[in-house]
């Protein structure tokens, strides 16, 4: 018998007049390191994940116009309200996506499952403590000042909120374990059941279904959809990170246990980058409460420029953090030049994007109110008061979005080297002597919304020119949030 383990000459030979085919090698087209085809791969999952917040917003929002506009202009403070506090909270569990992004690039697979478990430890803890919102939501709805009526609607949309705090947060963590390493098309998955959830349930708790025997909820169904979906999403996020091949390479679940000093770093650098996110929603918040005093008619105008906003300005979120993602991994891997490309490659992408929607602002602002124009004939009079205040305060929206695009791309450059303290420090310098005490000395002193307006996109493009400064500096390419790895790692 032949060796079994030798190939047959049949199958290794041929016949020499006819010479062995030669293929011929094409390369691959590479991302060039820093550069737009490595920054876009990147992104456009988060872009995509970011708009499907944008649809959940903006569906929400329709819903609740044409239910009764009433409940969307009280959604909107009710969410005020709800990221003043969230916001601190959220970012400070998914700053885990930093952790993750410099340990990558250091090549620490095995550090990994550990940092994303400080921050689901620290979800689970804070959103057991945001229920305290509960029982505080109608004080703190009673600052604004706003009609009784409107009150009631803030408060059970507040209240429902409160709920979704816990499931949110721990997926923002976990979520980190994905973006950090790039995979980020398994976050838009995550976010695109959260979604989906939502809206299906929307639709039915808003206007009931008679066929389920559900009965109309209104505002208060739109806050119970957003729980349910939070949940649906938390869930999904967590089964895919507990898989075999990821607790095997990264420890996903024997890393599980609490480390003090990780943990401390966590709160270290997320800390500040929450309190920023805080800050920020603060001031608008005190904003849009001060505006409120304005009357109903300012306050509706001021609810649907902002989320018309907000609808514009989500998708640019996922090219921010596409930048921090990149910076942290080549900070890991002690690259900082091509962690600066890649944060000015994240600026021209973002500012060309702005610019568009500038010029929708401008061009056509009667056009992006039309859906939310409510179906009942009674309630047309009142929402045209609304709708003719829109178009000024977008052609502030449209200056201050392409001050945004600088902000975002510096903010998350920033952040993901760990240089999050002088964020929060200058949203809390610039923002108040800017925007809400102007803001205030016009509403007490019977002045106009516009001038509102107009102090609100001053204070946008300064922030804009000390976040391009501090990134010129260049002291965040010193900066790691990561431990120095061992001796003869």
């Amino acid at each position: 018998m032949g060796d079994p383990n030798a190939t047959s000459p049949a199958l290794l030979t041929t016949p020499e007049s006819e010479p062995v085919p030669t293929i011929p090698t094409v390369p691959l087209p590479t991302a060039t390191p820093g550069g737009s085809r490595e920054l876009l791969k990147l992104a456009l999952p988060l872009v995509v994940s970011q708009s499907f917040m944008t649809v959940q917003v903006f569906v929400d929002t329709v819903l609740l116009s044409r239910h009764d506009p009433r409940e969307m202009a009280a959604s909107f403070p009710a969410v005020m309200w709800y990221w003043l506090f969230f916001g601190v909270l959220q970012v400070t569990a998914g700053y885990t996506s930093t952790f993750v992004a410099q340990y990558t690039g250091a090549n620490r697979p095995q550090r990994v499952g550990t940092a994303v478990w400080q921050g689901v430890h620290f979800a689970v803890a804070a959103g057991l403590l945001f229920l305290v919102v509960v029982p505080l939501a109608p004080s703190l709805i009673a600052v604004g000042g706003h009609t009784p009526e409107i009150q009631k609607l803030e408060t059970i949309y507040l209240r429902c909120l409160a709920f979704a705090a816990l499931p949110m947060l721990v997926m923002s963590a976990i979520n980190g374990f994905f973006s950090g390493r790039g995979h980020t098309w398994t976050v838009l998955g995550i976010e695109a059941v959260g979604t989906l959830v939502n809206i299906a349930f929307a639709l039915v708790l808003i206007f009931g279904h008679a066929g389920l025997g559900v009965p109309a909820m209104g505002i208060e169904g739109a806050g119970w959809a957003t729980v349910i979906g939070s949940w649906a999403a938390a869930l999904c996020a967590l089964a895919l990170m507990l898989r075999r091949k990821y607790r095997d390479e990264f420890g996903t679940l024997a890393g599980w246990r609490p480390e003090r000093e990780l943990f401390k770093r966590l709160m270290k650098y997320g800390g500040p980058a929450g309190m920023q996110v805080f800050l920020d929603v603060l001031v608008f918040n005190c904003f849009t409460q001060l505006v409120g005093r304005l009357g109903e008619e300012s306050l509706g105008a001021t609810t649907l420029a902002i989320r018309l906003n907000m609808i514009a300005f989500l998708p640019m979120m996922g090219m921010g953090q596409a930048i921090c993602i990149l910076v942290g991994q080549r900070l890991g891997g002690d690259r900082p030049d091509l962690a600066e490309r890649s944060a000015y490659t994240g600026l021209k992408w973002a500012t060309g994007y702005m610019w568009l929607v500038a010029l929708a602002y401008v061009t056509v602002p009667s056009l992006l109110v039309e859906p939310f124009r409510p179906d009942k004939p009674e309630e047309q009079e009142a929402f045209e008061r609304i709708v003719a205040l829109v178009p000024t305060l977008l052609l502030c929206v449209a200056v201050f979005s392409l001050a945004d695009a600088v902000n975002v791309s510096f903010a998350f450059a920033l952040r993901g080297a760990g240089d999050t303290k002088y964020v929060t420090v200058l949203t809390f310098t610039l923002a108040w002597p800017l925007m809400v005490i102007p803001t205030a000395v016009v509403v007490f002193s019977g002045g106009n919304l516009y001038w509102c307006w107009v102090f609100a996109t001053l204070h946008i493009l300064a922030m804009s020119v000390c976040f391009w400064f501090r990134f010129r500096s260049g002291k965040w390419k010193a900066m790691r949030v990561i431990e120095q790895a061992p001796v003869g790692h």
